[in-house]
């Protein structure tokens, strides 16, 4: 009898069938997929740490909900306001349900409400999270092989691994120190026409972009848009941080200012609600024409494509996110008006604390600086060392803090390697100026 294979040293012993990675779609083995899982694996390994790394909401919030209060008050809305029977209300909750969601109509006039988007609930498609938005738009709208996407870089991570795993390609967009210029937007939609592509969209986040915490000016919203139109093309709004500005700077949506329907504008509750409901939305109103000149919204489009992703949205999720809405009277605006307060002071208790522990003699003596947004939840920091997975783990291992390398936000090339993201979300003040502590002691051992 043939002895058994020796067990192997990784862990996996024993035969059997085995996959070579080269035989596997190419993203799965890319940096930017494999960035948050890294993460997670650090954040798991050393819990004791101080972590600046995920931008998660404060977990503080969740001791207020209550998921059966949520589930109740929507079902009595069925009930009262949609006149269905109390049978017809379970049904609805606990079979499949309509592919597009069932809360379209409460987002659609939360929407209006809040932010002056005027767009009808069949142009609402709910989906699983913002990510699954992203996902089902780009598939609808990058049809061709020469169809691009172009992104501001540094970029949201998210957006650029559906892109690789839809296998369209990325123009990047660079960003400098007040932001991206539009001029270099035009610059790079030439090059790309040029070449043969067809830049079909620009996913851009307006207000404190994740990672670098940039927002976009009143002139230069009104700008994108008129320069939308010239190239002919669609603007994916992505804003998820815009709750967190100041009530007496708020800027208006790119979507509440789109006049010619540019703009596909993706949504999350995952900010002002609860990230474990996994609900998010997309507003996809631009008209469609059918080969035999009917017209529809984009969005029954990309309900088309949900049906074969996730079927649909599940309808207890839904519900207790359309709980929460009536519960706060229709609107989203108290709730996150709350919320973003509270995240305002942490970013400011942040930055204070660098101040105070980076003094300027020792900013100038080192080289290094961060920047100071007024909103979102990010503060990044430039460094006279590079800040790759090597010195994080050491950050880590060494000193308790955990941070995340710019370098995973970077498309275009080599940017970031001596950049770090410090996110003040998830964390009390208390914890910040900890952190900030253990921070400088890392500095101080690499200056």
């Amino acid at each position: 009898m043939a002895a058994a294979d020796p067990p192997r040293g990784d862990g996996f012993g024993g035969g059997g069938f085995e996959l070579d990675r080269s035989s596997l779609h190419p993203a799965v083995g890319d940096p930017v997929l494999g960035s948050m899982n890294f993460l997670n694996e650090v954040m798991s390994r050393f819990p004791q740490a101080v972590s600046f790394a995920p931008g998660a909401p404060f977990a503080g919030f969740f001791e207020g909900v209550s998921v059966n209060r949520y589930l109740d008050r929507y079902v009595r809305y069925l009930c009262e306001e949609r006149g269905l029977t109390a049978r017809q209300a379970q049904q609805l909750l606990l079979q499949y349900g309509a592919t597009a969601g069932h809360i379209n109509r409460l987002v659609a006039d939360a929407l209006r409400s809040d932010e002056g988007i005027d767009a009808p609930a069949e142009a609402v498609v709910v989906t699983v999270g913002c990510q699954e938005a992203m996902f089902v738009t780009l598939r609808a709208l990058c049809a061709r092989r020469e169809d691009v996407l172009l992104v501001v870089d540094p970029c949201y991570a998210g957006i650029a691994g559906a892109a690789r795993l839809l296998d369209v390609e990325i123009r990047t967009v660079p960003q400098g120190e007040g932001g991206f210029d539009l001029d270099e937007l035009r610059r790079v939609h030439r090059a790309a026409r040029a070449e043969g592509r067809n830049p079909r969209a620009f996913y851009v986040v307006p207000d404190f972009a994740n990672p670098s915490g940039d927002r976009m000016g009143p002139q230069a919203r009104r700008e994108l848009l008129s320069l939308a139109e010239e190239l002919d093309l669609l603007i994916l709004e992505d804003n998820p941080y815009g709750f967190t500005a100041d009530p007496d700077t708020a800027l208006p949506t790119l979507k509440s200012m789109d006049e010619r329907r540019r703009v596909v504008y993706l949504g999350t509750f995952a900010k002002v609600y609860v990230p474990g409901a996994r609900v998010g939305f997309v507003v996809a109103d631009q008209r469609v024409r059918d080969e035999d000149g009917r017209r529809h919204y984009l969005a029954s489009d990309l309900t088309a494509i949900k049906s074969m992703i996730t079927v649909n949205t599940s309808p207890i999720s839904q519900a207790v996110v359309g709980g929460m809405i009536l519960e706060s009277g229709g609107t989203l605006a108290v709730v996150a008006r709350e919320k973003g307060a509270f995240y305002r002071r942490n970013l400011a208790h942040l930055l204070d604390a660098l101040e105070r522990r980076f003094p300027p003699e020792l900013r100038e003596r080192a080289g290094l600086s961060w920047n100071s947004p007024q909103g979102g939840f990010f503060v990044v920091m430039t460094m006279p060392f590079e800040t790759d997975e090597k010195l994080l783990e050491y950050s880590a291992r060494e000193f308790g803090v955990l941070w995340t390398p710019m370098r995973h936000f970077y498309l275009g090339g080599s940017g970031g390697t001596h950049q770090l993201r410090l996110s003040c979300s998830y964390l009390v003040p208390e914890q910040i100026e900890d952190g900030v502590e253990r921070l400088a002691r890392l500095v101080e051992t690499l200056i």
